[in-house]
Order: C-alpha cells, then structure tokens, then sequence
C-alpha cells in the first residue's frame, strides 16, 4: 500500500502515522501534496489553521500578555483528534499550523511530538508548517525584532521538516509593512496573514481599514492596497478570520446574555464567537450565514469565494463558554467542515500560503481586483435581519451601504476609506510602551467612532468624491 493510501485510511491514527516511515523528498512534489494548478476564478476555498502555543497571546519569547500555562491544552492527542475531524468528510483537505516562537523551541515531550506531527502532516498530505507570532506583534515589538524573529522562526521550521521545505506564508496576524516587505526581500516569502480585517477595541488592540480580501499592501501602510510600482510589496496580505458584514460595524466585542442580543465584532466563522457564544445549532447557522455570504452572492460578484478561519488547538482543553466540554470543539469542527462540503462540494480547503500563491498568479498588482459583497442580515446578535449592506473594494477604496430592505430606505454610506490618500504607520512600539490602535480611518468609518462617522446619503459626499467612485460604480449614482 503506499503511503498516502496509509494514511489516508488510518486517518492519521497517531501510532500508525508515528510508525510509517518518512516520505522520500521526491515524493514531496506529488501533486497530492501540492496542487499548485487550481485557478481562483470559479473556485471556492477555505484557509484553517491550527494555532499551537504555549499561553495566550504570546508575542515573542518573553512578551506573553497572559502568562498562564497551557501546556496541558497541548498534547499530540489533541492536535491528532483536531486533524481527523478536519479529514473526515474532508480527505483531500490541507491545512496550515501555525505555531508561536515557545511552541517552535519548548522542550517539553508533548511540544516535540506535536512538531513532528505536523512535519508529518506537511509530507503525507501537504499540510503547511508556518510560524505564528501571537495575533499582536506589531502593536508590541520594534520591526527590526518582528523581522528577526520571522527568519529564526523560518529557520527552525525548515529544520523540523527537513528537506529543505520552507513555509508560503507566514500567520502574523498584524504585521507592519516593513515586515511584509522584509518578508518578500529577504526571506522571499510571499504571502502572510497580516491583517485582521475589521478588528478594532478587541483584545486591546486592533487595525480597521483594510480590504477584507487579498491585496498587494503599500509601503505606508499595511491596511493599506499599493497604488504604484514605487509604492508596492510583493507579499499578498490575508485576513484570517470571515465575519459578517453588519457584526463589524461593532468596536469592540460586547455580547449579550441571551443568544439574541448582545453585539460581537468578531462574529463570523469563528468557532469562539459562534459556536462558544451561541452553541452548536444557533452558532452553526451564524456560521453558515457568512460563509454563504462569499460562496453564493459574493461568487457570483467576484468569480471566487474565500473564506479563512484559525482555531486555536487549545479550545479543546481550555473552554471558551460554560456549555463547552471536551468534545464540543471537535463536535464543532466536524459540523462545520462537514457542513460546508455537503453544500459547496467543489469547495477547496487548502493553505494560507497555497492561496495566497493561488491568487497571486491571477493578480499580479491591485489594478484589476475590484471585490464586492452583499449582505442582508442574520436576524441575531447585532446581524440585524432587516438591514443589507453592501461592500465595494478595490485599490482607491473601500465603500460600505447600508439599508433597511424592509422599509426600502435609502443607502446610507457608512465607510469611505480611502486609498488614493497618504497613509503612516505609528512609529516602533515597546513591550513597555505599545501601541494598540494601527486602524486606517480617513473620511468615514465604519465603526462610527468620530464625529465624520455619521452615516451619509450618497448625494451627501462632495462633488470630487462622487467623481471618484462613479469611476468604478456609476450605477450608484444613476
């Protein structure tokens, strides 16, 4: 039997897959492990990846903003049991993991039979092994040390794998355009998670501003789409997560008591905010509702669907809301994953780096991207079921309207962020001396924070910023 037979059929028992022995390295180019010819148009995809660490939040080495131990949460049972349900109504399936800088270096016998899991995972189905600095790197670290860190990281993972394999992409959550352009430069990696769109007032910190799909960042800022040759990184920025469109309009991650009420920006695909908040049946339609989002209204705007999402292993152990045991996370993770499949059957679960390269071969800059969304409402939580935004993204601009569909209201503007405008980042931030908010935020925003945020009517913007969108959309304006 050959090996990716064995381990497609074992499911990735852990003894079996222990004792199998490894991949040869001519191997690693079967097209089973890399399936670098799939087109983005006409297909939809899903990134996941696992986050392994040693506490939460974890920035660097000795940077970790809540130093509790969750060695416990992190056990070669765990990572296995999360990477069968994955494969179980998914065995064509590839995923990323994602690990912190002590997870990569602890010494510890669980941490070390973790990595060589996932190397094993990376030969026998194509996984990719990434490195992940906590989600909060640039609001903590100097850039110099961000960049430095990145390469170490890469250099330890290449050895954990062998055969020369080096990581697509890298996990950074918010990474600042030095260090995408260092990336790119030095490390001649690609791709990285370095946004997390919408994210504002959460966990302290956040970025809004960005595109909420791929995007070719400026060297102003990395919310920011490049507008010219002397202005562009080669380095695609993803977000990580998929949230609902009127959930992000929220600042910050207030939630209600009941499964009705209560406003969470952060409400999406996410497994905390979903099926944590509102349990397997209620959050399980959150779930589905912005998937649905990308894979049906949003495939038919944009020839292609995306939806990315991290779980952190921990949420096996360690539970987020008081209806969670020790199975609800794998219960969670199968219902989701199975779900998706069984409605979207040609969906494509694959990498963060394999897409960002996927998508880096159809968009070779940001002139001809052009995303757009539409949205009408859940019906729980702040995703109110009578209200429809619509989003317009591409390399000048963001725009966002909202309506009451039911009582046929006129569109009001709720973001106009441009990108046709100097953008800067905040200078270095210290361990000691942070710097929370890197949110680009010019004309309007979505999360109504300021004064100008005021929600407009069309007719209502200046005559140089009608000019401007009618470039794109003038059936706006007909």
């Amino acid at each position: 039997m050959e090996r990716r037979e064995f381990c497609k059929k074992s499911l990735l028992s852990g003894a079996a897959l222990m004792a199998a022995p490894l991949i040869s390295k001519a191997n690693l180019l079967d097209p089973f492990a890399v399936k670098d010819s799939i087109p983005l148009m006409g297909n939809r995809f899903v990134t996941l990846c696992i986050m392994i660490r040693t506490t939460p939040w974890e920035v660097s080495r000795d940077v970790k903003l809540l130093n509790r131990d969750e060695s416990f949460a992190h056990t070669l049972k765990v990572v296995r049991d999360l990477r069968e349900t994955f494969s179980k109504n998914n065995p064509e399936g590839r995923l990323t993991w994602g690990f912190t800088l002590n997870a990569l270096e602890d010494k510890r016998p669980n941490y070390g039979d973790i990595r060589k899991y996932a190397a094993e995972c990376q030969r026998s189905f194509g996984d990719e092994v990434s490195y992940f600095p906590g989600y909060f790197p640039a609001m903590y670290l100097p850039r110099e040390r961000i960049n430095r860190e990145m390469s170490e990281a890469i250099q330890i993972i290449s050895d954990i794998v062998g055969g020369g394999y080096r990581p697509k992409a890298i996990m950074g959550g918010f990474l600042s355009a030095n260090n995408l352009a260092y990336l790119a430069e030095k490390e001649n990696i690609h791709v990285a998670h370095g946004v997390i769109w919408s994210q504002h007032e959460i966990d302290g910190g956040g970025a809004d501003g960005s595109p909420s799909y791929p995007y070719y960042p400026s060297k102003e800022h990395f919310c920011k789409p490049a507008q010219g040759k002397n202005d562009f990184i080669d380095c695609v920025n993803l977000d990580g997560w998929s949230v609902d469109f009127l959930n992000a309009r929220v600042s910050g991650g207030v939630r209600g008591t009941t499964p009705f009420n209560g406003a969470a920006s952060r409400r999406g695909v996410g497994p905390i905010e979903t099926y944590g908040d509102w349990g397997l049946e209620i959050g399980h339609e959150a779930v589905m509702h912005t998937q649905s989002i990308h894979f049906d209204r949003g495939f038919e705007l944009n020839g292609f669907g995306w939806i990315p999402n991290i779980w952190e292993a921990a949420l096996v152990k360690i539970p987020e809301r008081n209806n969670w045991d020790e199975t609800f996370a794998l219960r969670a993770l199968e219902k989701w994953v199975g779900a998706t499949v069984k409605r979207w059957p040609e969906v494509k679960f694959v990498t963060f780096g394999e897409y960002g390269e996927i998508w880096r071969k159809h968009y070779r800059d940001n002139n001809q991207w052009n995303y757009r969304f539409e949205e009408k409402g859940l019906g729980i939580g702040n995703s109110w079921g009578n209200e429809e935004i619509r989003w317009f993204m591409n390399k000048n601009f963001r725009l966002a309207t909202v309506r009451d569909w039911h009582k046929n209201t006129p569109e009001k503007i709720i973001d106009f962020t441009r990108y046709d405008l100097p953008a800067r980042e905040p200078s270095d931030p210290s361990p000691e001396r942070p710097i929370k908010d890197w949110s680009l935020m010019n004309r309007i925003n979505q999360k109504e924070l300021r004064l100008q945020d005021k929600p407009i009517l069309l007719n209502e913007l200046r005559s140089e910023e009608k000019e401007l969108i009618a470039k794109y959309y003038p059936e706006l304006f007909s």
